[in-house]
């Protein structure tokens, strides 16, 4: 999977890659409003969370960053959530 993403990134550039993560994540608010709305649209949530966890990947190529790095990161706010609630 890595491979294929840093070949789309080499391919269409950084810069642009840039925009569609930013593209992305508008889409799955978009339809996060549509879901507060009323809208029975869980199938498309679902496609637009798989497209910004693909963004995801590519954000951590481009800027370098580790799984290991994230999941730090994730473990220690929700290590901070847990004192909060």
């Amino acid at each position: 999977m890595r491979n294929t993403l840093r070949k789309e990134i080499n391919t269409f550039g950084e810069d642009m890659q840039l925009n569609v993560a930013v593209e992305e994540f508008s889409e799955l608010t978009k339809e996060i409003c549509k879901y507060k709305r009323g809208a029975d649209n869980t199938s498309n949530i679902i496609e637009e969370m798989a497209d910004c966890l693909i963004m995801i990947e590519q954000l951590k190529i481009i800027f370098g960053i580790s799984d290991l790095a994230v999941s730090y990161e994730m473990h220690r706010k929700i290590e901070r959530l847990k004192q909060i609630i």
